[in-house]
């Protein structure tokens, strides 16, 4: 038995929901912790591709529990049409291998309204690159104890009481403060009557089986959204998201102890991307960024916006090593890289004469950083086919060494391609 967390190492983007499939073979629960639908997982399996941004990825296995914790906030109608697509593509899914936590909060139209107006206000260089999927105002809510949770949808009257609140503040501030439309309270509640009757069979207590499981023996798998510099206390703040990304969300998020933890694998893609506003210490906007944009296919999955590329970012992986108490090593898209000669890693930041060996906490330290790198050889071949670590070119293996040394952590898998069977598994956090 054990209960493993996945989680990003950069800003998202890292190949996380391919990895979770990966391992949900082993796994008994795969659970959802944090974040909401301005994540994307893309997953191919059999040459065919899915995206999910709230069912967390292991739902392609008809034998597993997915479950969706109470640090995540949920957009019901995006949930529903993720059910009803994946029954029109032959997969439907039933309650029993679906639950959401009672204390999920609801992103509700006005969080949407909100999102999008308050972003359009502000002026260049001062927009935050916000999806505009509702959930910084809606964990805005909850921080405030204005929140509404999936246990609220099936008590009409309680319903009604929060609705009508926060309508009535929410219209306030849409049309005095960011001037536009207010929202129709009656539309929203009879909207809402349907989420919930369509909900009503996924709602549980996903902490209480969490812990039935785990005393059960079975193995759980912990899904983490975005990467950890988009966390919302150690990440580039303000261009953060609202929710905690790195392994310490997983207990709150999920309702478990830290002693529950067994092994935590951080997903480190082979360059680093960003999407959106923000500082990128590494970003390249060159031909060899253009390189690494068209070969891996860099458009956000939620977005379809263009992904920043650059160089990998040896800080911030170590950053991430350290805050997440990492086990263990996962990179990606090391297939990108083919092409490319040198092929270089950021190992510490230059600002203002100083040397930084971590992120600076002071945004405007961050967004004058000079990376300092180390170099060594890339490769020509094609490397998407190789099935073992020793198939690898030289040059590829010294990489990803000097990746592991560099982090000191052990790697643990290596992902060649976008398909299950393009993946290297040397060690397997479940056994």
């Amino acid at each position: 038995m054990a209960s493993v967390i996945v989680v990003g190492t950069q800003w998202g983007d890292e190949g996380k929901g391919k990895i979770v499939d990966l391992l949900t073979q082993y796994a008994d629960l795969v659970v959802r912790f944090q974040g909401g639908n301005n994540a994307g997982h893309t997953l191919v399996v059999d040459g065919e591709k899915f995206v999910f941004h709230l069912i967390p990825s292991g739902i392609l296995y008809e034998d597993k529990l997915c479950l969706i914790g109470n640090g995540v906030v949920l957009d019901p109608a995006i949930l529903i049409d993720e059910l009803e697509h994946l029954a029109s593509r032959g997969r439907k899914v039933s309650p029993n291998q679906l639950k959401i936590s009672f204390n999920t909060h609801l992103i509700m139209p006005y969080h949407k309204a909100l999102d999008h107006a308050s972003e359009a206000a502000k002026s260049e260089g001062k927009k935050i690159g916000t999806t505009g999927r509702g959930i910084g105002p809606c964990y805005r809510d909850k921080v405030g104890r204005n929140g509404i949770k999936v246990a609220d949808l099936f008590d009409q009257e309680l319903f009604k009481e929060k609705l009508s609140e926060n309508v009535k503040e929410k219209n306030f501030l849409l049309t005095n403060l960011l001037g536009v439309e207010p929202l129709d309270e009656a539309e929203i509640y009879d909207q809402f009557q349907v989420y919930a009757e369509a909900l009503e069979p996924y709602a549980g207590n996903v902490s209480v089986m969490i812990d039935e499981a785990q005393k059960a023996g079975k193995n759980v798998l912990f899904e983490g959204a975005q990467g950890t510099q988009l966390d919302i206390d150690h990440g580039t703040y303000p261009f953060v998201t609202s929710s905690n990304t790195v392994a310490g969300g997983a207990c709150c998020g999920a309702g478990i102890g830290p002693s529950k933890i067994d092994y935590v694998i951080g997903i480190c893609k082979a360059y680093t991307t960003r999407v959106g506003a923000g500082p990128f210490p590494t970003e390249l906007s060159d031909a060899t960024g253009d390189h690494l944009q068209q070969k891996g296919g860099e458009f956000g999955a939620t977005t379809g916006r263009k992904r920043r590329c650059g160089w990998l970012d040896g800080v911030v992986l170590r950053d991430a090593v350290r805050i997440n108490g990492l086990d263990g090593l996962v990179i990606t898209k090391l297939d990108v890289m083919s092409g490319l000669d040198p092929v270089k890693i950021c190992t510490s930041y230059e600002v203002d004469g100083s040397i930084f060996e971590t992120m600076p906490a002071n945004i405007r330290q961050v967004e004058a950083v000079k990376p300092i790198y180390e170099e060594v050889s890339g490769w020509e071949e094609d490397i998407s086919t190789c099935s073992s670590f020793e198939e690898l070119p030289k040059a590829a293996q010294d990489y990803v060494k000097a990746i592991e040394d560099f982090a000191q952590v052990p790697l643990a898998i290596l992902s060649v391609g976008p398909g299950r069977e393009q993946t290297i598994l040397l060690k397997n956090p479940f056994k």
